[in-house]
């Protein structure tokens, strides 16, 4: 099985924001493969199903951004998945609007979600899929950014890379993260 974990935060204030882009890819990827029966189960929103044949999980840690390591864990060691079969899509202010960056593993880098997952999981050996959503102007406050929402304009490339992301994400469960790197990374 492939854990695909969007990350984001819980509640209808933060829907839409740049922070739950990996909530907004999990969400399509929920109506393209039919998985929208989430139920809560380790701390998080959980769907479970076939993409293409390949036996997938799709998982909103319900945590808040900053402790979803403390889900995934859970959810790794119930189910006895190791990490190099989880995928993670997330927001990332290093990379411009609507641009993906797709890698086999990597640091945190400015990211605090991930930095709690590769706390948790205590290894960088995952695939992740990071989406662009700008950087503020100063002297914007970051987390008031990142959890601010996309202008109409912006909301055009995010819904872009959403669908890409989506799409990245299926071809890492039914090919490689390699095939997804060449066809999708901007």
């Amino acid at each position: 099985m492939t854990i695909i974990a969007g990350l984001g935060n819980p509640g209808s204030q933060y829907q839409q924001t740049r922070h739950n882009v990996g909530f907004d890819t999990l969400d399509f990827l929920a109506a393209q493969y039919r998985l929208t029966s989430f139920k809560s189960k380790h701390k998080a929103l959980i769907a479970e199903g076939n993409m293409q044949g390949s036996r997938v999980m799709l998982v909103k840690p319900q945590t808040y951004m900053n402790n979803s390591g403390e889900s995934l864990r859970e959810i790794l060691d119930y189910y006895k998945v190791e990490p190099a079969r989880l995928i993670v899509i997330y927001d990332d202010i290093d990379l411009d609007v609507g641009k993906l960056r797709i890698r086999a593993k990597g640091s945190a880098g400015t990211h605090n979600g991930m930095r709690s997952i590769i706390s948790h999981l205590n290894t960088i050996e995952f695939p992740r899929i990071r989406i662009g959503v700008g950087k503020p102007v100063p002297p914007m406050d970051l987390a008031d950014f990142v959890l601010s929402r996309f202008s109409q304009e912006d909301r055009k490339l995010i819904n872009e890379a959403v669908e890409r992301a989506a799409l990245a994400a299926a071809t890492i469960v039914c090919a490689s993260v390699e095939a997804a790197m060449s066809k999708y990374n901007d």
